[in-house]
């Protein structure tokens, strides 16, 4: 619980274990309470700096537990992580709510919001008394007497009924098992009937093939797989996740919907959806659905015509009428691309091998920002798969580390995704602390004969999640409420699609994709084709 003594503040995972999340927390949230007490309290007249600024630096042993708590639940939670989490959820909830709904401190707040001189103050100083200001507003910290308490219990309730659908998720897709003989596999390229094998074979189950509901597995399968009878049934044990049995999400969603209705309702607004955009550059409703209308007009007439055209080809390729469904729409729209362009991912794969993507994207960064890359062979990590960087400026000044944990697992949620272990601030004393940063994917593992090959839209995926590090990694920001991705939702995806786009140009395509046998670049006909 102690400030880490590692370099650079590295987190120690080789001296944590599960056990000691729980009273970790529960003693940084006694020591936070003390500090907002004695903030709430003070005699001293509410300002800047003894009330907002105060609130800025209280909680450090919180933030600092529950910033590997957090990202663990998310990448490697194991039955007592889990366990865990489910204890203490709720007393984290309920931890919030004191200091938000603490009226003393609330009537602080208020009073240094209302009696704001811009005039002596940074922009960046205004910005932290409107967030934080807004954020006790947003948490109750206006509302009186009854609908207070009735605050505190929807917002206990709805992160029990949150981490119930998560768990559930995390727990469901991981018992889906479609097992099939080689006589099934037809159409299926070699790195998916190989990875197929590999995964029958962690089964213990050698000569036979598993394919899973985790993107790696799945989305080849629909994508390749000439057999229809499989397409449907997989895609429909991929929809029906948590739908039946002891881990269905059926009354858990119902249930969140209407607690988020609840909250939304007390706090003065006619849907969560109003009360969610109040604190976004959206605003409200009626901005978003206007631009989503203006989306469909141009959009639906275009999506129309695709998918006529695309019965049209799968009729002829199939000599009978079809309709496409659901499960045939990856499947007939990759045959019409290869008969069309010429261009397939099994095609591109062997020419993305990870470590040249991993060069190719740090590359960039370097190109672009002066970052310099460094694995960390020492740093400690929480599973074999992650690898760990030292990240520096073109003068070798030191900007972070990077921690990237690239394949899928039982105890890791699906999709891509950035966080923080540390964020980055200045500290009390003007130090400048950096992020401890990490990226998390569900790529292609390696095999026995492969190394792992990503297909074109796991390297998009890779460029995008890393535009989200580097926001982080580049953040130079006084608040940790305002560094890094601490930003409004609707804006925090410009430098992950920033980044991402970087994908259709050529220069970087040829800067790391070769051969992982050959060693021969990417032909050009190959990287015209993938950028047209």
């Amino acid at each position: 619980m102690k400030e880490f003594k590692t370099t650079n503040g590295a987190i120690p995972f080789d001296r944590i274990t599960t056990n000691d999340y729980e009273p970790a927390i529960m003693q940084a949230i006694k020591e936070h309470e003390a500090e907002v007490l004695a903030i709430a309290n003070q005699q001293e007249a509410p300002t800047f700096e003894n009330t907002i600024l105060a609130l800025e630096y209280s909680g450090e042993t919180l933030n600092r537990v529950l910033g590997v708590f957090y990202p663990m639940l998310s990448a490697n939670a194991d039955d007592s992580l889990i366990a865990v989490s489910t204890r203490i959820s709720p007393i984290i909830s309920a931890h919030s709510n004191f200091v938000s709904l603490n009226e003393q401190l609330w009537n602080r707040v208020n009073t240094v919001y209302k009696n704001f001189d811009e005039s002596k103050y940074s922009h960046e100083d205004k910005r932290l008394l409107d967030k934080t200001y807004k954020n006790f507003v947003r948490s109750g910290a206006a509302l009186e007497g009854a609908a207070r308490e009735e605050y505190k219990k929807l917002t206990i309730q709805l992160t029990e009924l949150t981490l119930k659908f998560e768990q559930n998720c995390l727990k469901d897709k991981a018992r889906y098992e479609m097992w099939l003989k080689k006589e099934d596999l037809a159409g299926l390229p070699e790195t998916a009937v190989e990875a197929a094998a590999a995964e029958a074979a962690q089964k213990g189950r050698e000569g036979e093939y598993l394919i899973t509901l985790y993107f790696p597995s799945y989305s080849p399968f629909m994508k390749y797989s000439s057999r229809r009878d499989l397409r449907e049934k997989l895609y429909k044990m991929y929809n029906t996740q948590c739908t039946s049995g002891e881990f269905s999400n059926i009354e858990v969603i119902k249930q969140i919907a209407n607690t988020r209705l609840a909250i939304a309702n007390l706090m003065g607004f006619k849907t969560f959806a109003d009360y969610q955009l109040d604190n976004t550059m959206a605003k409200d409703v009626k901005h978003v659905y206007a631009m989503l209308d203006q989306l469909k007009k141009a959009y639906s007439p275009v999506e129309r015509a695709d998918m006529k055209r695309l019965e049209k080809f799968a009729s002829k390729l199939e000599g009978k009428p079809m309709k496409i469904m659901p499960w045939d729409y990856s499947y007939y729209s990759n045959k019409e691309e290869d008969a069309n362009y010429s261009i397939d991912d099994e095609l591109l794969r062997p020419y993305f091998e990870l470590n040249n993507v991993i060069d190719g994207v740090f590359g960039l960064a370097t190109k672009l920002y002066g970052l310099q890359f460094t694995e960390n062979y020492d740093a400690q990590v929480f599973n074999p798969d992650v690898r760990v960087y030292d990240v520096t400026d073109r003068d070798g000044k030191y900007v972070g580390m990077l921690y990237t944990d690239f394949f899928p697992r039982a105890t890791k949620q699906s999709g891509a995704w950035m966080t923080n272990f540390r964020e980055q601030y200045l500290d009390k004393d003007g130090k400048d602390v950096r992020p401890l940063v990490t990226l998390t994917m569900n790529f292609t593992k390696p095999t026995d004969s492969k190394p792992s090959l990503l297909s074109f839209y796991e390297v998009e995926t890779f460029t995008h999640e890393f535009g989200h590090a580097l926001h982080s990694l580049l953040s130079k920001c006084k608040y940790v409420s305002l560094s890094g991705t601490n930003v409004y939702r609707d804006f925090v995806e410009l430098p992950s699609q920033f980044n991402e786009n970087f994908m259709t140009e050529s220069e970087f395509l040829d800067s790391f994709a070769k051969h992982y046998i050959t060693g021969e670049k990417i032909p050009q006909d190959l990287v015209q084709k993938v950028i047209a």
